[in-house]
């Protein structure tokens, strides 16, 4: 994580059908996961909902995702999820992300996801707004 941007962290409980046939966390719950995160810090510490983007005209999308795994969850443990910007790029967001067992503050995956605004009517991506832009360099 860089020191440009804020970090913000977003405690999840992990539920009975998050995990698989090998009694942990199934690999793509991670990833829903940190959206459910990212979604959660857009309104309590950006202060813009994606109700906002919507009202707009605009959506966000995931055009790529990097994950390194490095120890299992289980159903007993809770997490975290910090994630931070890590830059703009005209029409996309990145966002480095953790999640971590609140017990012992161990990383258990790491990465970074690549988010593409969406001007709804078009379908193509859209410049991020500057005011967007200002509301998350916090």
């Amino acid at each position: 994580m860089n020191n440009k941007y804020s970090i913000f962290e977003t405690e999840l409980t992990i539920r009975p059908d998050d995990i698989d046939m090998n009694n942990h966390v199934h690999n793509s719950k991670y990833l829903d996961y940190v959206l459910a995160a990212r979604y959660d810090q857009m309104r309590k510490d950006y202060k813009v909902t994606m109700e906002d983007f919507l009202e707009r005209g605009f959506t966000w999308v995931v055009s790529q995702v990097k994950i390194n795994y490095k120890r299992a969850l289980i159903l007993t443990d809770k997490i975290i999820v910090r994630t931070q910007v890590e830059d703009f790029n005209r029409s996309q967001s990145i966002v480095n992300f953790e999640i971590v067992k609140k017990e012992n503050g161990k990383v258990a995956a790491e990465g970074q996801f690549i988010y593409t605004m969406i001007n709804i009517e078009t379908g193509r991506p859209a410049k991020i707004p500057e005011d967007y832009i200002a509301k998350y360099t916090v």
